[in-house]
């Protein structure tokens, strides 16, 4: 029997795009043969290409695939890890390490798992990890109430939830360091997906009150120039009446003084 040839399929390369809280930056590229078997994929990013920093180096971020349009795969933030060996690394070097887990909701009713682990230079009582178990939750709790999801990552990646955590605890224990280890998207997130002509309607009515903006700007403006010159005017127009006035007063004193030195 004759073998069977095997249609080859043609696969395109699709850009992914990282998300607008991340600079819409090409992290990679990935092969498909069509648009719908990129939906879904994801990929990790080092937080170092983004920052530059090569401290951030054990800071994975994870991205997902929400939107195909083109060539360009838009994504989303879905979480974030740090590597085994760091984790490793900095057990080894403190003596006591407090693990916690919290579910929280930011302020743009986003839910997000956060795991963040405290480290002490001793061997410190189970009570005193609880106190600042109970601290690291207070910190993260309020900083996810208070601000969005993009807001709370960069707090997150930045170490803000460090920092308030350490002087926290400074009152129960001081801790040498504070870090999050792990973020997960308790929920798909969420994407306005717009047709062409729906996203070039949106850009024509962004340039159209953009336009009206300026030309109300430049009628306020002009409105404030034509007041000026008026007051100006008016101010003018006074000093001419008084000027006159002074000298109507004047002549009249003169008059007054030679009728005077006559009857004299």
């Amino acid at each position: 029997m004759a073998e069977r040839k095997k249609k080859k399929t043609v696969k395109n390369w699709y850009a992914l795009i990282a998300p607008k809280a991340f600079g819409k930056t090409k992290i990679a590229e990935t092969p498909a043969d069509s648009e719908d078997k990129v939906i879904g994929r994801t990929v990790e990013v080092s937080l170092q290409e983004f920052t530059g920093d090569f401290a951030k180096a054990h800071i994975k971020l994870i991205f997902k695939v929400v939107e195909v349009s083109g060539f360009e795969a838009r994504t989303a933030f879905i979480g974030h890890t740090t590597t085994t060996d760091y984790v490793k690394r900095m057990a080894r070097r403190y003596k006591s390490k407090i693990d916690g887990v919290f579910d929280v909701k930011t302020k743009d009713g986003v839910r997000i798992r956060v795991k963040p682990s405290a480290y002490t230079g001793k061997v410190i009582k189970t009570s005193q990890k609880r106190a600042i178990r109970a601290f690291m939750k207070e910190v993260i709790e309020k900083l996810a109430s208070e601000n969005t999801l993009d807001e709370f990552v960069k707090y997150m990646l930045d170490g803000e939830i460090g920092k308030q955590t350490y002087k926290l605890s400074k009152t129960i224990y001081p801790v040498k360091r504070v870090e999050v280890h792990k973020s997960e998207l308790l929920e798909s997130p969420k994407v306005e997906i717009k047709t062409e002509k729906e996203a070039e309607e949106i850009e024509k009515e962004e340039e159209e009150t953009e336009k009206e903006m300026k030309e109300e700007v430049k009628d306020k403006v002009e409105e404030g120039i034509k007041e000026t010159e008026e007051t100006e005017e008016v101010e003018g127009m006074k000093e001419e009446e008084r000027e006159g006035t002074e000298e109507k007063v004047n002549e009249e004193t003169e008059e007054a003084k030679e009728e005077i030195k006559e009857s004299e």
